[in-house]
């Protein structure tokens, strides 16, 4: 006699939702423990790394990081941490340049806005 008949089956079927599908294909549920085994908090990633603040957030964070695991002595995982601050701090400062090209170019336009906006008042008829 076979005791696969008997088991429960350990899933349970989802209710189809209209078009939804969910960002990351991943579900954490609520009984999950919200650390990694080296004490980094999980966060959602999604646009994190185009926000300027969450970059600059989280390249303190591996400094932090790296600084602790300096003065408990593992210079391995100190180095680790650094080299994550370091892509962290490289893309904070793309982040800059692109920040500052844009205002660049938002003030040119903002320059240039009332020599056309008097252009072409003047090219307009008076009417009295």
């Amino acid at each position: 006699m076979n005791n696969n008949n008997n088991r429960r089956r350990n899933f349970r079927s989802r209710p189809q939702k209209n078009n939804f599908r969910r960002r990351g294909g991943s579900i954490i549920s609520s009984s999950s423990n919200s650390h990694n085994s080296n004490g980094n908090f999980n966060f959602n990633r999604n646009g994190s790394m185009n926000n300027i603040h969450n970059v600059e957030k989280t390249m303190q964070k591996y400094q932090q990081l790296a600084k602790d695991a300096q003065s408990n002595g593992d210079p391995v995982l100190s180095q680790n941490y650094l080299q994550h601050a370091d892509h962290y701090l490289r893309r904070y400062n793309e982040l800059n340049v692109k920040r500052e090209n844009l205002t660049d170019k938002v003030t040119l336009e903002e320059k240039s806005l009332p020599k056309e906006e008097a252009l072409e008042k003047e090219s307009q008829p008076k009417t009295n």
